[in-house]
């Protein structure tokens, strides 16, 4: 009896030990929508071999048009004329076989200072009926965009259309200007050496603006709640913007501050994440997806650890360029070479194949009517060339 007595109060001990533990809540199921991956950059696309079916360039026409300083940028007319810019002052005109025409010394105003000058040019999609041009430059007070009419005293039909875009005395200008499918002109502007341009919505710096050909904001833009003009922002200093032949995609091409060039798909209200703040500081990320988790993913970037200094870009359509066509060739400026970079279905470049590479700065590349590449070289005081590269 003494011996049950005692295994019944021992049990009866266990069974108040036991309801004085905390009970444990059974295991949480699977979260059947985990939390998503922080954004990450797309990895820098490789440097690859020709592809099949490229097109033969041959040796480039270096001698198509010589003895310029600094050229800046083309635009060609429906009829083949092609018009072009130099750095430090004259806007001319290439028609034919013919030698070019100067069509005026400087724009109003103009003050060329360091990376700055007559910069961008651009022909309106009417010019046939209207002869207008456009060309974005360096004036005393700021970067402004004006037209001329070609045909009558251009200095004297100088319009400006856009103006008050910052300026410093010698970087970050920006200043290509192309008319897009849309028919409106679109403007890439540099930050101007200034940390907070890039993300304040009322300055013009470090933007890419979207305009009617008279300057005013263009229908579509989206409303960010600064200057209507502005399409996309957190810039540093975009100086090339091309429109895919097929899909009318815009992309920009940008100078990093030390590493990271980038190519981006441009998406209206889309920020570039860029914010060198405080001060100007040029260590933070190109694109700062810790700051702005939704900034745009570049489609192509340089790298980690160094830049190439790209300029200008074209998109090469027609089937003289084989497995090039709809292909984005860009030149640059410290690589010397351009590449082409081929883009996968999603719209980011897959890899890209060097070519032209012949030890000079590039400046700008752009489609003519005829189907050939022109390409302006960087050098000064006369030693400046237009190529035209003739693929076969």
């Amino acid at each position: 009896m003494r011996t049950r007595l005692a295994l019944v109060m021992a049990l009866a001990g266990l069974v108040a030990l036991a309801a004085c533990q905390p009970v444990k809540p059974p295991p949480s199921p699977p979260s059947p929508n985990p939390p998503p991956s922080p954004p990450s950059l797309n990895p820098p696309p490789p440097d690859q071999p020709a592809p099949p079916g490229s097109p033969n360039l041959g040796s480039p026409d270096f001698a198509f048009v010589t003895g310029l300083s600094n050229p800046w940028d083309i635009a060609f007319a429906p009829n083949g004329s092609m018009f072009f810019t130099e750095r430090h002052g004259p806007v001319s005109v290439k028609s034919g076989a013919a030698a070019p025409v100067e069509l005026f010394a400087a724009p109003p105003g103009s003050a060329p200072s360091g990376e700055g000058g007559v910069m961008g040019i651009a022909v309106d999609p009417t010019f046939a009926t209207n002869s207008f041009i456009y060309v974005c430059y360096t004036h005393t007070s700021d970067n402004r965009v004006v037209r001329f009419t070609v045909g009558t005293d251009p200095l004297a039909s100088a319009t400006p259309i856009v103006t008050g875009i910052p300026k410093t005395t010698n970087i970050h200008n920006g200043c290509r200007i192309r008319f897009g499918p849309d028919g409106m002109l679109w403007i890439t502007t540099g930050d101007a050496a200034t940390g907070t341009n890039p993300q304040n919505l009322t300055s013009r710096g470090g933007k890419v603006l979207r305009v009617r050909p008279n300057g005013q904001p263009a229908p579509g833009n989206p409303a960010l709640g600064g200057d209507p003009r502005i399409y996309t922002y957190g810039h540093r200093n975009p100086q090339g913007i091309a429109f895919h032949p097929v899909t009318n995609q815009p992309y920009s091409v940008e100078h990093g501050p030390g590493i990271n060039d980038e190519v981006n798909r441009l998406s209206a209200g889309g920020n570039g994440g860029w914010d060198p703040i405080p001060g100007y500081n040029q260590s933070v990320p190109m694109t700062d997806l810790g700051k702005f988790p939704q900034a745009m993913i570049p489609a192509w970037r340089s790298g980690d650890s160094f830049t190439l200094a790209p300029s200008g870009a074209t998109f090469l359509s027609g089937s003289r360029w084989g497995s090039w066509q709809n292909a984005l060739l860009v030149v640059f400026l410290k690589d010397s070479k351009a590449r082409v970079m081929f883009l996968d279905p999603s719209g980011n470049v897959s890899f890209s194949t060097e070519v032209l590479g012949y030890s000079t700065r590039l400046r700008s590349a752009v489609q003519g009517p005829d189907g050939s590449l022109y390409i302006t070289t960087d050098v000064g005081r006369g030693g400046g060339e237009i190529w035209k590269v003739a693929p076969s």
